[in-house]
């Protein structure tokens, strides 16, 4: 079975509406993308840091609970596990404030194993953390020489944007390590300065990686691929309860239609078509859509089940013709 790595940061989210708690929940980019494909059957994995304390103890087995192995996540008794207050406005977009006790940023990589055609997950500032972009940048040189498909989710926030000249260098070489590019309007604004997602595409990725998605909130999203491949999908609007684990799930769901519908390495250095593009940006929005549906980061237990069902009947399809 193809496996799915996420490498990020744990965190726990303190939700507020109308300046009042109203749930905490596990989280971080990568963590929540990971947490629904494992609740939808996934083989997954996560490679992370925490603390030993209260918070650190219930991140590891929130992850053991929703069937992703924890044993690359690092436990550190002498910190306090990160916490975010997430304030939740009229449209229920959140506004972050970020808690962080960490004395001594490391990371003390337990790789996984990887095949060819596992993917691998990776993204906002963790990626281009120089305190750790040794270990980062070596465990993707590594899933990528083992054959491994990397999808890299930008995620570069404006509350970084002082630190842009120092990592400026490790966003390139994960541009240029990835087989995929996610990002959303807002992160190519803080990073380069230009909206558009075929100015962006052509001026600051392209050269890097060719398979490229452009999300931009409400508005539709853009896709560029091999062989001059140009597509535009609309948004389906939905009723929003939060939208905090949104674009996380829309890679969680991007990388299940990679399994689902047995897209390899080698078919995507070769070009998709536009019904694959379709397919993948289909489940990729599905899964987006409901976590929205919730406070929770990640899709809900009834949703996962049906994708689960839906994948094992394709991999039982794909089984067959082979």
């Amino acid at each position: 079975m193809r496996k799915v790595i996420g490498i990020g940061e744990t965190i726990l989210d303190i939700i507020f509406k109308n300046d009042q708690p109203i749930g905490a929940v596990p989280g971080g980019s990568m963590f929540n993308g990971l947490i629904s494909l494992g609740r939808a059957g996934m083989s997954a994995a996560f490679i992370s840091e925490t603390g030993d304390d209260r918070v650190g103890q219930r991140i590891i087995r929130f992850l053991e609970e929703n069937h992703v192995d924890a044993s690359s996540v690092s436990v550190y008794p002498e910190s306090k596990s990160p916490v975010s207050l997430a304030f939740l406005n009229e449209q229920n977009d959140a506004e972050y404030i970020f808690y962080k006790d960490h004395p001594h940023d490391r990371l003390d990589m337990i790789y996984p194993d990887i095949q060819p055609d596992d993917i691998v997950m990776y993204g906002s500032f963790y990626a281009v953390n120089p305190v750790i972009r040794d270990q980062m940048a070596a465990f993707l040189t590594y899933a990528s020489e083992r054959g491994a498909i990397l999808y890299y989710d930008v995620n570069y926030r404006a509350s970084h944007r002082a630190e842009l000249m120092k990592v400026k260098a490790n966003i390139l070489e994960n541009l240029e390590l990835a087989s995929i590019v996610r990002g959303s309007k807002e992160d190519f604004e803080v990073m380069f300065g230009m909206q558009e997602a075929e100015k962006v595409y052509r001026s600051e990725v392209s050269f890097y990686c060719k398979y490229f998605i452009y999300t931009q909130g409400a508005d539709p999203l853009e896709i560029r691929g091999m062989g001059g491949f140009s597509g535009q999908y609309p948004v389906e609007q939905t009723k929003t309860v939060s939208t905090i684990g949104a674009g996380d799930n829309f890679n969680a769901g991007f990388v299940y239609g990679l399994v689902k519908y047995g897209i390899t390495r080698q078919m995507l250095e070769a070009g998709l078509s536009a019904e694959q593009w379709g397919q993948l940006v289909g489940e990729a929005q599905q899964f987006a859509a409901n976590v929205c549906q919730s406070i929770n980061n990640s899709i809900d237990q009834d949703f996962a089940d049906q994708k689960k069902r839906e994948w094992e009947a394709s991999l039982k399809e794909m089984e067959e013709n082979n």
